[in-house]
């Protein structure tokens, strides 16, 4: 063989190594995994933004990417000893080779990140960790086994009872602000989450047919929901306002949304948890039993004690399982035990246990929309 073969096969053989390990030491010791070769082609692209389409292939709902961000935001921007810290704006526009390394979980960045957000809620750091487990994952990692979520001891919502419906009913039409009545009867007669609320279009609506189209829902997916009369009655009378509002703020999203603020623009989640608040305080609910998910449990234990299948009820609540739906049932079951034990001065019976996955199906239902820096 000869030296320029000998020197060629030298070369391709530390490819091949450098290949496996990304990066030699001169003594041949890896110091690092390999970028997954799905991700060659992506390497000297900003990471953010490859990975953010990723989200959107797998078809992320709009609220789900927004809590990934804020999640990996603060995980890439967790500094080390020594190291420059970089802010956001700077981080987000490092390549997929680069961030590839500053991610990998053995560095200690994962142990600091964790270490900040220790004091947060056990549901608000299980889903954090979700999302730079997606993260890690993507780049071709694995988690680390020491990562362990938090126990969640948050019970779910309890429904209201009939008094307290009746309630916030009244107080809904009592007080001035002219979006109380109609949003609150329009959840508790289909069960909307917040965000396909906030995302009604007028043209959505069919008030011949009684139902509504939610369109993009939780997984992008389309359905189609009922109501009464009652919400008849309660979006014709909310209209003639709707309209007056719409000239307040020009803008095409405005011209479309059903439900609009005093300024003219989309109601958001985060004004519509407010309204809740201060309907709660004029019902004389305390604020922790209201919240607009308390209003989409209503509605379907309330279907439940009127005889309807679970089926039926995972179709207009737009669940992806029936195991989520499940859960509905099993709550109208415990607060009823529970109100038996009260009933004959019984110890409290323990609270039923919930899959893991499908809590937290719900309970990112009912997290408030993150809100990020640079908003």
């Amino acid at each position: 063989m000869t030296e320029s073969s000998e020197n060629t096969g030298e070369y391709d053989s530390l490819q091949t190594i450098e290949g496996r390990f990304d990066t030699l030491s001169r003594f041949g010791v890896s110091s690092g995994p390999q970028l997954p070769s799905r991700l060659h082609r992506l390497s000297a692209l900003p990471w953010f933004q490859c990975w953010e389409g990723q989200l959107r292939t797998e078809k992320k709902s709009k609220h789900t990417i927004r809590a990934y961000t804020v999640a990996a935001r603060d995980f890439s921007t967790t500094s080390l000893p020594n190291e420059e810290v970089i802010d956001w704006d700077s981080i987000q526009q490092i390549s997929v080779s680069e961030f590839f390394s500053r991610a990998n979980p053995n560095f200690g960045r994962v142990d600091a990140w964790l270490n900040n957000i220790g004091e947060l809620r056990p549901s608000t750091i299980n889903a954090r960790i979700a999302a730079v487990s997606h993260l890690l994952k993507w780049f071709g990692y694995s988690v680390p086994e020491w990562v362990q979520r938090p126990t969640r001891r948050k019970s779910l919502p309890r429904p209201l009872g009939r008094s307290e419906v009746i309630k916030l009913r009244t107080a809904a039409m009592r007080v001035e602000d002219p979006l109380a009545h109609p949003i609150v009867t329009t959840i508790l007669d289909t069960g909307l989450r917040i965000s396909e609320l906030c995302n009604l279009d007028v043209d959505d609506i069919d008030y011949d047919d009684l139902s509504a189209l939610v369109i993009g829902g939780k997984g992008e997916k389309d359905r189609t929901v009922l109501f009464t009369n009652a919400t008849t009655e309660a979006l014709e009378a909310w209209i003639p306002i709707r309209r007056m509002r719409a000239n307040l703020f020009d803008d095409s999203d405005s011209d479309r949304a059903l439900f609009l603020s005093s300024r003219g623009r989309r109601i958001n989640p985060r004004s519509i948890q407010k309204m809740i608040d201060r309907l709660a305080d004029e019902a004389d609910i305390p604020r922790s039993r209201l919240s607009p998910h308390t209003l989409r449990h209503t509605f379907a234990t309330g279907l439940l004690e009127r005889g309807a299948d679970l089926v039926t009820i995972q179709r207009l609540l737009g669940h992806a399982s029936i195991a989520t739906t499940r859960v509905y049932l099993e709550i109208s079951d415990q607060t009823l035990r529970e109100i038996y034990h009260r009933a004959q001065n019984l110890p409290e019976i323990t609270e039923f246990e919930v899959d893991s996955a499908i809590l937290e199906e719900i309970e990112t239902e009912m997290e408030e929309p993150p809100v990020l820096q640079n908003d």
